[in-house]
């Protein structure tokens, strides 16, 4: 049901019921899951089918526009639409990156930067706009275009700073999924003190991703790189298909009402 809501004295010209899944352990287990394969499933068609980075860009492009498009044109909350975005925007996300620093040789630190300041630049403006940067209120076209805005920019941060701890800096991936493991854990704990939900999600969702990377790597590489080599494509079919299943199934049934993270910033 959709209920007429008064935004900052004046009424949506559209309103939706919230396009975005709540914040509950279930959320950042897709969330996880759907860096993770965005990650595995760029290697794939760029290796393994042998597209290429230039062609898996330009199809991942195509294809962003249309999830984002069915995104767009649902009036609530769909979870395949909504992941499959997510997974796809992950996959751009690293093209970005990869663009950057292979073709135009951008050094992972300084793309870091622009990706950060990008993401600040999000924020304001939609702070700005909106008066708000909940996520518990995407009922507006303007302010899911603000959310996506800064979920790209957030996914393409986390691909930058993930490659530039991995790869510039050396650590690689065991020590990647530790130190970002870590991280998350920090900024969980972090929200439970402060209660800084705003805040303590966006942490979360950028690091999730670089997570995310190291994961993917974890499960596909090779026994001998220290891996579970299980391979790519039975990665990326397991992670997908795990993504399709816990996805669909409604939060009340996978956690106590109780265990939701949509804590309102104050």
């Amino acid at each position: 049901m959709k209920v007429p809501i008064e935004v900052d004295g004046f009424m949506p010209f559209k309103h939706f019921l919230n396009k975005v899944p709540e914040l509950t352990l279930t959320f950042w287990i897709i969330k996880i899951m759907s860096t993770t394969a965005g990650e595995i499933m760029t290697d794939f068609l760029s290796v393994t089918v042998g597209w290429g980075q230039g062609v898996t860009c330009c199809v991942m492009i195509v294809l962003l526009v249309a999830a984002l498009f069915m995104q767009l044109r649902t009036r609530h909350y769909t979870p395949l639409i909504y992941w499959l975005t997510v997974v796809i925007f992950s996959i751009v996300g690293i093209q970005i990156t990869d663009f950057l620093t292979d073709k135009l040789g951008i050094s992972l630190y300084v793309s870091t930067v622009i990706f950060a300041v990008i993401l600040a630049m999000v924020f304001v403006i939609w702070y700005r706009v909106e008066r708000t940067l909940s996520i518990q209120e995407i009922f507006t076209r303007r302010r899911e275009w603000f959310y996506w805005a800064a979920i790209l920019s957030a996914l393409t941060l986390g691909t930058a700073a993930g490659d530039l701890a991995t790869e510039a800096l050396g650590l690689g991936f065991k020590w990647g999924f530790i130190i970002f493991g870590s991280m998350i854990t920090i900024t969980f704990i972090a929200w439970r003190l402060t209660g800084k939900a705003v805040l303590t999600f966006w942490v979360a969702y950028i690091l999730t991703r670089p997570f995310g990377a190291a994961f993917g790597d974890l499960l596909a590489q090779s026994e001998v790189y220290g891996g579970l080599g299980l391979g790519v494509v039975w990665s990326c079919v397991l992670l997908l298909l795990a993504i399709l299943v816990i996805g669909a199934i409604p939060a009340s049934i996978l956690e106590p009402s109780d265990s939701s993270l949509s804590v309102q910033e104050t």
